[in-house]
């Protein structure tokens, strides 16, 4: 095996750029979720259909979750140039 230098051991091994991309990723996940809460009702003899399958649960929480997801795969996968 060969030594690593000094300036190889101190180097964090995803780079600055990735981090903030993985950060992004999961506050659109977290809003996602976030999106998708509420509706509930204490009476469980009352059903609120309109408020439970509005379009913000149904498509706008999912699409933030998706967003996220596909953030963090880009965040795994992206490989910064060399200067």
């Amino acid at each position: 095996m060969e030594k690593m230098t000094k300036e190889e051991q101190g180097k964090f091994a995803i780079p600055y750029r990735n981090i903030i991309f993985v950060v992004a990723g999961v506050v659109l996940m977290l809003a996602g979720y976030a999106l998708m809460t509420g509706g509930g009702t204490t009476d469980p003899s009352v059903f609120t259909g309109e408020e439970m399958f509005s379009f913000r649960r149904i498509v706008l929480a999912p699409l933030f979750i998706l967003a996220g997801v596909a953030v963090e795969i880009f965040a795994i996968m992206y490989t910064p140039k060399e200067k």
